[in-house]
């Protein structure tokens, strides 16, 4: 990551070590990274995760990609230097976050490697979880939830992933999940677990 512009800065220390919030919230942080194409169901996979953990008693909250354009990111387009920019900017509120103790369950397509590993340098070992949601390209195609795809193959809408803009997909995330092979409940399950056995204290 780059450093600030400005040279007149001075980062401030608290008082508290990185796990005094353990003891608060009786689990550890994590960011839950979820990446996959537009219509993968990494939103809904991840809405369904934090319920499941805040059932559980977990302080968890999910970050999703449409929803931060509203606001935090709402003058960011889609050209290669904004995905960046969005992606740069959402992996350092994951950091905040953690450090505030919560589980961060973050949905965004995040279509460069670089970008997704960037995200994972600003963490702990072992704070990190990438989550592939492996959903064929003509399953995501079909599904289309929000006609998107059909603007892209229409011309419409330009640097679109996986038609008109490249998606490198993970090369060894911690967890893959497909859609297709169960119901959101049983891929919610999936991470569910993996993120318990991370962050019981």
């Amino acid at each position: 990551m780059n450093e600030p512009v400005s040279q007149n800065i001075v980062r401030a220390e608290g008082r508290l070590e990185g796990g005094a919030r353990v003891g608060l919230l009786g689990h550890d942080a994590l960011t839950v990274w979820f990446t996959g194409l537009s219509g993968s169901g990494k939103s809904t996979l991840a809405f369904a995760v934090e319920e499941a953990l805040v059932r559980r008693g977990v302080l968890a909250y999910v970050l999703d990609g449409d929803n931060v354009r509203f606001g935090l990111n709402r003058d960011l387009g889609f050209s290669p230097a904004d995905r960046e920019e969005n992606i740069r900017r959402i992996g350092e509120v994951c950091h905040l976050m953690t450090d505030a103790g919560v589980v961060v369950l973050s949905s965004f397509i995040s279509p460069y490697q670089r970008d997704r590993d960037g995200v994972r340098e600003l963490h702990p070992q072992g704070r990190f979880v990438e989550v592939f949601v492996d959903t064929p390209l003509e399953i995501c195609e079909q599904r289309d939830v929000k006609g998107l795809y059909a603007k892209a193959r229409a011309g419409e809408i330009p640097e679109f992933s996986g038609i008109s803009a490249p998606y490198e997909a993970p090369a060894s995330p911690e967890i893959r999940i497909d859609t297709t092979s169960g119901t959101i409940a049983e891929c919610a399950d999936v991470v569910v677990d993996e993120i318990v056995a991370r962050i019981k204290a």
